[in-house]
């Protein structure tokens, strides 16, 4: 079933209507709860972004603010404070307050801040290397915490029965896509990633039922992605979007929705480099439930294709003079 996402200028309910307590499925996990905040601020309008880096910058002060203390703190209204909430994913205001107390809490019992990758020109390369690996962490655990497990398991239960599943992505998320179509071919699967954008057009007319489509594009709108990924929705194909943006354009033709982190683009890392690390994670989390599912046939392939590239991992033998 398509999975339908709610775009911040269309959640404007009055604030009491949404704060009922009891509303299920409300995420509470601390974790889930900074990695939201993170990737989904920047699609956020202005008005959102206080009050969303506002939760962020200091959860315990937020969690003690009724909805009105924190419109009035951050210079918005009350239905901006329950727009965002819902947007970061809880029914209301109410359910965020719990969250911003179990982020507070987290945070007092000594675990290390998240640290941003902010990398000076005149950084000494052993402060840039330390605040890499901070970055990529911090990337991955805020994918990690807030990948939709059940649209995962739905993804990996296609792929795994799929006739042939093509790919597309241009730039970084290009590399990403031959990535994942050499990962399914060595199991033994059929699988593309056409380079230019009009092959890819042109292969996705040829999708049916019980094809995949993977459509890999950060920003979620890179007209190039979207459009093959329209086509095949359209010729009945299953479609799946990794992006960091799941209110972009390319999830109107995605049945199956794995967002990944947002990191901040600086000037010497531009997102295309950032966001590569999240995108490689979730191709990592697809390949592996697919060989889970089909570990019969894996690992034969996976065994035939190591052996057939194994004398080329033989060094050649020097020369001798004579």
């Amino acid at each position: 079933m398509k999975e339908t996402f709610t775009s911040p200028g269309q959640a404007g309910a009055a604030p009491d209507a949404l704060a009922a307590p009891d509303a299920p499925d409300a995420p509470h996990a601390p974790d889930a709860l900074a990695a939201k905040v993170r990737t989904l601020t920047p699609s956020m309008t202005r008005s959102m972004q206080r009050v969303a880096e506002a939760v962020a910058a200091d959860p315990a002060g937020c969690a003690a603010l009724t909805v009105t203390g924190l419109a009035e703190l951050t210079r918005t209204s009350e239905a901006t404070v329950v727009r965002t909430a819902r947007v970061l994913g809880y029914p209301g205001y109410r359910d965020l307050r719990l969250a911003l107390a179990g982020l507070a809490a987290q945070r007092r019992s000594g675990r290390p801040p998240s640290v941003t990758a902010d990398i000076a020109v005149d950084d000494p390369i052993e402060d840039v290397v330390a605040k890499l690996a901070r970055d990529e962490q911090q990337t991955l655990a805020d994918t990690a915490a807030a990948l939709d497990t059940a649209q995962l398991a739905a993804a990996v239960t296609a792929l795994a029965a799929a006739r042939r599943t093509d790919i597309y992505g241009v730039g970084a998320s290009g590399l990403v896509a031959q990535d994942l179509a050499q990962k399914l071919l060595r199991i033994g699967l059929v699988a593309y990633a056409p380079g230019d954008p009009h092959l890819a057009v042109t292969a996705a007319v040829q999708l049916r039922a019980g094809d995949v489509a993977v459509a890999i594009t950060h920003s979620g709108a890179t007209a190039d992605v979207v459009e093959p990924l329209r086509v095949a929705f359209e010729r009945g194909a299953t479609t799946v979007a990794v992006t960091g943006r799941p209110d972009g354009p390319v999830v109107r033709y995605a049945d199956h929705v794995l967002t990944t982190s947002t990191a901040r683009e600086s000037e010497l890392r531009p997102a295309a480099m950032s966001s590569r690390t999240s995108q490689l994670l979730v191709v990592d989390c697809l390949f592996t439930g697919v060989t889970q599912r089909t570990y019969d046939t894996a690992a034969p392939a996976l065994a035939a294709s190591y052996e057939a590239l194994a004398h080329r991992r033989t060094a050649p033998r020097p020369r001798t003079t004579r």
